[in-house]
């Protein structure tokens, strides 16, 4: 049988956790690679994930099944005409950008539509590059698959089984479609979020107390704002329509708001917390797509050496698995509070069970 070969052009955090995601499900397919680093290629090769280290413009690319472009906007372009005369017939050529309108008019003005489908995992971290990409980044994740209407079922089949295949949630919409949905839920968080951070260095005081206050809450939801600036940058130069609308709409929100506040609006003020809080938690709590279920328990610690050490080394005398750990610097809760996620509700039950027998103070949200 003939092996299936995937070929990669950039090996950052998303092309390498793809990469990774392949080889863990995929070990006896091929995969080559091209990176303007050459150190992080030689990293992949090390790592076992990279078959083949390619050069650029590299005529081995002619061997794929699948072709991903998961370098900047600008490289992924700029490689279109070399590789239009480089694939196969029956090859796949997709990309992991997060706006697709302007590869899919680049795509038809040079007649390659009959092999692209545009691709968008919506994963991803405020880290960047291969050093941070993992072989479950994309694991249930929703996996946007934006087919040019040129392209046979065949290809739309085979895509969406591989997508499926290593552990993510294929969905199919049009690029307009994509374009207009991640205006909404992906890009304006990212301007919001650097918004939010900018105002309070605007408003703060030479002594920075807003900053140094300025935990909990407020570094959960402006989180994303630590993500690349030339991404988010170019983000919004490729997909300025779609923000700019849903920006609209937003900015008219916010001047509502800013009424209801001043008018001292208490019905008012309700009706808006409530339906954000209904629509909030209407959201699926299935452990899929971006919005994933988080198993997390909040636990109340003596402020004493060695309390975070005892509690792991409860949980793991249990054989519960911890996904992460950290302390709470604000005081939603009556004193200091250990934070603990893991991997499964299973996990989270058990911990929950041990630390509730050892007289620990649990909380759940």
């Amino acid at each position: 049988m003939e092996t299936t070969t995937i070929g990669f052009i950039g090996l950052g955090l998303i092309g390498g956790s793809i990469a990774k995601a392949i080889r863990k499900f995929h070990p006896e397919y091929q995969i080559m690679a091209y990176n303007r680093t050459k150190d992080i290629l030689e990293d992949a090769v090390f790592d076992g994930i990279v078959d083949i280290a390619c050069t650029e413009r590299d005529t081995r690319f002619a061997l794929c099944d699948y072709i991903f472009l998961c370098a900047t906007v600008d490289y992924n372009l700029e490689c279109l005409p070399w590789l239009k005369q480089t694939i196969r017939p029956g090859c796949i050529l997709t990309d992991v950008g997060s706006v697709k309108g302007e590869i899919h008019k680049k795509i038809t003005a040079l007649d390659m539509a009959a092999n692209f489908i545009g691709g968008h995992p919506m994963a991803g971290s405020e880290k960047t590059g291969y050093e941070h990409s993992t072989d479950h980044l994309i694991e249930n994740a929703y996996y946007i698959l934006t087919p040019s209407e040129e392209v046979g079922l065949d290809k739309i089949g085979n895509y969406t089984e591989l997508v499926s295949s290593i552990g993510a949630l294929p969905m199919i919409l049009t690029w307009e479609e994509h374009d207009y949905i991640t205006a909404c839920v992906s890009h304006l968080p990212h301007i919001v979020a650097a918004s939010l951070v900018n105002v309070v260095q605007k408003l703060d005081s030479p002594l920075e107390h807003m900053k140094t206050i300025a935990a909990g809450g407020f570094k959960d939801i402006t989180r994303i704002a630590s993500s690349s600036p030339h991404m988010w940058q170019q983000i919004c130069l490729e997909n300025p329509e779609h923000i700019s609308k849903v920006l609209d709409e937003y900015i008219r929100l916010i001047v509502q708001a800013k009424y209801l506040v001043d008018q001292r609006d208490a019905n008012g003020l309700y009706e808006m917390f409530v339906n954000s809080r209904d629509y909030r938690n209407s959201f699926s709590d299935a452990p899929s797509g971006p919005l994933k279920k988080s198993f997390t328990l909040y636990c109340d610690v003596v402020d004493e050496t060695g309390a975070i050490a005892t509690i792991a080394t409860i949980l793991s005398m249990n054989g519960i698995s911890m996904k992460n750990i950290g302390i709470l610097h604000n005081r939603e809760f009556e004193d200091g509070v250990l934070k603990i996620e893991f991997y499964d509700e299973d996990a989270l039950a058990q911990a929950a069970e041990q630390l509730k027998k050892r007289n620990y103070i649990i909380y759940e949200r």
